[in-house]
C-alpha cells in the first residue's frame, strides 16, 4: 500500500510538471515577453586594449601614472581608494621622496596625543589613501543620497572590468529620441548607456584638457578614461605581472615534465617490446 501510494504522488507531481512545463513552453511561443527597456538602450562596454593584457603583457608605468594623477585630480573628491597605500606607488615609477612629498601632502585621521581627541596628521608612506568623506553619512548626504565606491578593486567587482570603467567614464551622452518617457534621466540623473539602469547619478567627470600630464600625452575623455582604467587595474592587482610570471613558469615546467614522462615511457615500452 505503502509504495502504491508512493507511486501515485509521484505520479501526480510528475504529471503536473509536464503540464506546468507545457504550458509555459506554449505561453513562451504565442506571447513572448518584451525585453526591458533597459536591455533595449543597454550597451556592451567598448573593446578597449591595455599594455598589460595577455599573458605576456606588462604595466605601462607612464599609463598607469597618468592614470593615477587623473584620479588624484579628479576621482579623489568621491571615490576613496582605501586598499592602496602612498608607499605603494612607488611600484609604479614614482621614487620615495615622490612618494613622501605625496604623502605628506594629504591629511590622515589620527588621534591627538594629548587630548585623545580624533584628529588629523599629514600622511606616511604606510598610511592608505585618505577618504574623501568624514564617513558614510557625510557620503550619503553630499552625493544625492548615494555613497560613492570605493575604487580600490572596482575593476574586479565589475564585469569586464578595466573595459567597464573606460566606456562608463566615456560614454555619457543625450538620451536617445526612443527613449521612453519614464526611463528619461531624472534631476540629478544622467543618462550613459553602459550602466545597468541607464541613468547615473554620478555626471560626467572628464572633460577634454582637464588634466596636464607631465609627459604630454593628450589629455582627451577618451584617453584620460583609459589611462585611470588602468591604473584602477593596478591597484586591484598589483601583483599582477608576477603571477603572469609564476603562471608561464608553471606552465612550461609542466611541458618539459610531460615531455620527461612521454620519453621516459617510450623507453620503457621499448625494451618490453624487445623481449
Amino acid at each position: 500500500m505503502v509504495r502504491l501510494i508512493s507511486f501515485l504522488v509521484g505520479l501526480f507531481f510528475s504529471g503536473w510538471l509536464l503540464v506546468s512545463l507545457i504550458m509555459g513552453a506554449y505561453t513562451y511561443v504565442t506571447e513572448p515577453i518584451a525585453p526591458k527597456v533597459e536591455a533595449q538602450f543597454f550597451k556592451e562596454p567598448k573593446h578597449v586594449e591595455f599594455a598589460h593584457d595577455g599573458a605576456f603583457g606588462k604595466w605601462d608605468t607612464a599609463q598607469l601614472q597618468r592614470g593615477f594623477k587623473v584620479y588624484n585630480e579628479v576621482c579623489s573628491a568621491c571615490h576613496s581608494l582605501r586598499h592602496v597605500a602612498f608607499g605603494d606607488l612607488m611600484a609604479i615609477g614614482y621614487t620615495e621622496e615622490q612618494a613622501k612629498a605625496f604623502a605628506a601632502s594629504k591629511q590622515v585621521p589620527s588621534v591627538n596625543g594629548q587630548t585623545g581627541e580624533p584628529d588629523t596628521r599629514p600622511g606616511a608612506l604606510a598610511d592608505k589613501f585618505p577618504s574623501p568623506f568624514a564617513n558614510d553619512v557625510a557620503a550619503s548626504a553630499a552625493n544625492g543620497g548615494a555613497i560613492p565606491p570605493d575604487l580600490s578593486l572596482i575593476t574586479k567587482a565589475r564585469h569586464h572590468g578595466p573595459a567597464y570603467v573606460a566606456s562608463l567614464l566615456s560614454g555619457y551622452e543625450d538620451p536617445p529620441a526612443t527613449l521612453p518617457a519614464e526611463n528619461q534621466p531624472a534631476p540629478g540623473k544622467y543618462y550613459n548607456p553602459y550602466f545597468a539602469s541607464l541613468n547615473i547619478g554620478m555626471g560626467p567627470p572628464l572633460s577634454d584638457g582637464q588634466v596636464t600630464f607631465d609627459d604630454g600625452s593628450p589629455s582627451t575623455v577618451d584617453a584620460m578614461a583609459k589611462d585611470v582604467s588602468a591604473f584602477l587595474t593596478w591597484t586591484a592587482e598589483p601583483k599582477l605581472m608576477e603571477r603572469k610570471a609564476v603562471g608561464i613558469g608553471t606552465l612550461l615546467f609542466l611541458i618539459l615534465a610531460t615531455t620527461l614522462a612521454y620519453m621516459s615511457y617510450r623507453t620503457i615500452w621499448a625494451e618490453k617490446k624487445g623481449h
